[in-house]
């Protein structure tokens, strides 16, 4: 039975070229389709390929269900699940859950009513029904960002001690009013990064005060409110920690529209890097996460669950650093 190594040397090109071509996820020049489409026929890969699908109720296609397609953070963590889903063979179907766990089951329910053989999924913040149903219907899934329970595959950054390593910096640098734009409730990732919040804000010596703890929901409009909300404190801020990219700009935005320059009046750092953020003015000083690895480990992960689904659960948690640019107010990098 001709798999698809057999079509890749008969056209003389790469596996993976093979796959863009079945698959439409690359674009290749018309004489490369044409021997990849000849070397197809002439090995019988696509009528084997389609009689194993219904041998082994594999359809060589794998979901990815995410919170929000358009946030650059997970932008990058599909480039890592696509490159290696394409490597693999595998064809990569995505939607969008929008954080809203009704939603989230809906496309879930749909995505393997399509005969994927698998789920990559952000989990929203109330993920119950949707588990329960994968559960149920003993799909292999893979929660990737947001780590909620191990008896899943899931893979994620590290979020408390990086949180914590941005109010170490602060404080190191004499600001005792530190605040926090926290992300949505009751997502795994605001959690752990509140969690680091408080850790550093006790071990740093710096006063307990609620106040300075806002929920900016994860997106700009709200963070942009609770950061007004922080500078209408009888005793504001003098250093702000944004909890995700989105989040960032809407505390830009509040501290531009109130006339306040970072970081000579207020320092600002944040969670997630962007592409953009080096070319701001002040350039921000951020954490920056492995997205693409997030991807690459997801997808592997997935495909393992695939072929194996008695093997024992892994959770990786992958590094995340600190990129140390001006927003922060030092006078040399680190």
């Amino acid at each position: 039975m001709a798999n698809m190594g057999d079509v890749a040397r008969a056209a003389g090109v790469s596996t993976a070229t093979v796959s863009h071509v079945i698959n439409g996820t690359r674009t290749v020049t018309d004489g490369t389709r044409q021997s990849v489409l000849e070397a197809i026929e002439s090995t019988g890969y696509v009528t084997n390929m389609l009689a194993r699908s219904l041998t082994t109720a594999s359809t060589q296609s794998i979901a990815v269900v995410m919170s929000a397609i358009s946030n650059p953070y997970f932008g990058r963590v599909l480039q890592g699940i696509e490159s290696e889903s394409v490597r693999q063979g595998y064809t990569m179907m995505l939607a969008e859950s929008r954080d809203d766990p009704d939603h989230e089951f809906a496309v879930v329910r749909s995505m393997h009513q399509r005969r994927v053989d698998g789920i990559i999924l952000a989990p929203s913040p109330d993920p119950r029904r949707t588990l329960d149903y994968l559960d149920s219907q003993e799909v292999p899934v893979v929660l990737a960002d947001r780590l909620i329970d191990e008896r899943y595959d899931q893979v994620g950054p590290e979020n408390t001690e990086s949180t914590a390593q941005l109010v170490d910096h602060l404080a190191e640098l004499g600001h005792e009013r530190i605040a926090l734009v926290s992300g949505q409730s009751g997502l795994s990732t605001t959690t752990e990064r509140v969690q680091g919040y408080w850790e550093a804000v006790r071990r740093n010596g710096l006063h307990l005060d609620d106040t300075l703890l806002v929920e900016g929901r994860s997106e700009t409009r709200a963070a942009a409110r609770a950061t007004t909300r922080l500078l209408g404190l009888a005793q504001p801020p003098t250093a702000v920690i944004s909890a995700n990219n989105g989040m960032t700009l809407g505390v830009m935005q509040a501290l531009g529209e109130a006339g306040l320059r970072v970081p000579d009046d207020v320092a600002l750092v944040g969670f997630d890097d962007f592409p953009w953020a080096n070319w701001f003015s002040p350039r921000l000083t951020v954490i920056s996460q492995s997205c693409a690895e997030i991807g690459t480990t997801s997808t592997e992960l997935l495909l393992r669950r695939i072929a194996g689904p008695g093997t024992a659960p892994e959770t990786h948690r992958l590094p995340s650093s600190l990129v140390h640019r001006d927003s922060c107010g030092c006078t040399h990098p680190l």
